[in-house]
C-alpha cells in the first residue's frame, strides 16, 4: 500500500513539473509608413522569462533557518512547485541537493 502511495506521489510531482513548458507565440509585425499601412508575414516568437534579481543573503539566511523543513530559498527563488515539494519530501535529498543549492545560491547560479 505504501509502495503505490510513494509511486503515485512522484508520478504526480513529475507531472507538475513537466507543466511548465512554453509554445511559441505567433504575431503579425506590422510597419506604418507616410503612404500606406504594410503587414509583413507572420513570425515566430519564444517567451522569454524574466526573474526579477534577489537577494543573496536574504536566500542564505533562508536557507540556513528554514530551508531543510520548508524549502523557504527555493520558494523564495520561484523554484517550479513540484520541485520544491519534493526538497520537501526528500529532506534536501538527504542533504546533498540542500548543500549545492547552497553553493549555487552563494555563486549566484541559482
Amino acid at each position: 500500500m505504501k509502495t503505490k502511495l510513494l509511486l503515485t506521489m512522484l508520478v504526480t510531482l513529475f507531472m507538475f513539473s513537466a507543466s511548465y513548458a512554453s509554445f511559441p507565440v505567433k504575431r503579425t509585425v506590422t510597419t506604418a509608413t507616410h503612404t500606406e499601412l504594410t503587414t509583413s508575414e507572420t513570425e515566430v516568437v519564444e517567451p522569454v522569462a524574466v526573474q526579477a534579481p534577489r537577494d543573496k543573503w536574504v536566500g542564505v539566511a533562508l536557507w540556513f533557518f528554514l530551508g531543510w523543513p520548508f524549502a523557504a530559498h527555493r520558494w523564495y527563488y520561484k523554484k517550479p512547485v513540484g520541485w520544491n515539494i519534493l526538497f520537501i519530501v526528500t529532506i534536501g535529498g538527504l542533504g546533498i541537493w540542500a548543500i549545492v543549492d547552497l553553493i549555487n545560491i552563494l555563486t549566484d547560479n541559482f
